[in-house]
């Protein structure tokens, strides 16, 4: 398996997690998420978590093209796939009443966002 097709899983999973996180929280847990007042944090993370998985199935793609830089695409995969984790993946704990510490962590996952983007832009 090449890189491009790690990296075609991971986006293909991560795509498929984000679905799954949106029914959840749009069905199972709409009544929880309503109680607490936290069904936009749950959105949130949602649309985060599914953008960016569409971004790195662009990385994915970005790699067979010609002239393409192995290292950015390296660094864009990592950074959007860490980013996801931390920004939705802490949004997603928030919005079930996790502890306070999560909080700090979703901006370093934004940072890593961030950073996938800019990565991607020198692919």
């Amino acid at each position: 398996m090449d890189k491009s097709e790690l990296i075609q899983m991971v986006a293909a999973s991560m795509g498929a997690l984000g679905v799954a996180a949106g029914a959840f929280g749009a069905h199972a847990l709409r009544s929880r998420l309503e109680a607490s007042g936290r069904v936009g944090t749950w959105d949130t993370a949602v649309r985060y978590h599914l953008i960016h998985a569409l971004a790195l199935m662009l990385v994915a793609f970005s790699i067979q093209l010609p002239g393409s830089i192995v290292n950015m695409t390296t660094l864009a995969s990592v950074s959007f796939t860490v980013g996801i984790v931390l920004f939705s993946g802490s949004l997603y704990g928030l919005a079930l009443g996790g502890p306070r510490w999560l909080g700090p962590v979703t901006p370093l996952g934004g940072v890593a966002l961030i950073a996938g983007w800019l990565f991607l832009g020198l692919c």
